[in-house]
């Protein structure tokens, strides 16, 4: 008695596999694709490449030459200024200065109405004390350069005082000085 299977039958066999294999790679693509897979395919690029070494002011009307270097000066008895102070009108647009991932919008701590964004070399870019957000921003979001983040405000603990965003940018080995990096 013959138990191998009949030519037809190895031909049917082999179709189905190659029809569950073609099914599974258009479904991988569409899936690759879509808009969900936007923010991990961005995160993967921005991941490779280099760290930005000039970036645009991201406080609309601010050139370089008006901001002050406080990056390092004393906060406190117990911390120093991880960032810079871009003073600005109450309500004046902050825009992100790099592609990235939106990986926070929160209002907490020290920085009140604050978002994160993780852009080139996987740094993270802080804008903190934001009178508001832009509408609709959220985790997960993909931003473009110039899109806009939210507003000039003195959220968190900078109650009170003039109006500015508190910018900072931190990679693998702790936070760096944005001011010269600004064209």
């Amino acid at each position: 008695m013959n138990t191998s299977p009949s030519p037809a039958r190895r031909l049917r066999r082999w179709l189905l596999r190659g029809l569950w294999l073609a099914i599974a790679i258009v479904a991988a693509l569409m899936l690759w694709n879509s808009p969900w897979a936007a923010a991990p395919k961005l995160l993967w690029t921005l991941s490779r490449m280099p760290a930005a070494t000039q970036l645009p002011v991201p406080v609309d009307g601010v050139r370089p030459r008006q901001i002050a270097d406080t990056f390092g000066a004393p906060r406190g008895r117990d911390r120093s200024h991880a960032g810079i102070d871009i003073f600005a009108k109450r309500g004046t647009p902050v825009r992100s200065a790099t592609a990235g991932v939106v990986v926070d919008v929160s209002d907490r701590g020290l920085g009140g109405r604050q978002v994160w964004v993780i852009g080139p070399g996987r740094e993270r870019y802080y804008y903190a004390h934001l009178e508001d957000w832009a509408e609709g921003l959220s985790r997960g979001q993909v931003v473009q350069a110039g899109d806009l983040l939210g507003n000039v405000g003195d959220s968190g603990n900078a109650k009170g005082t003039p109006p500015h965003l508190h910018w900072g940018i931190y990679g693998a080995d702790g936070a760096r000085d944005p001011l010269p990096l600004l064209h």
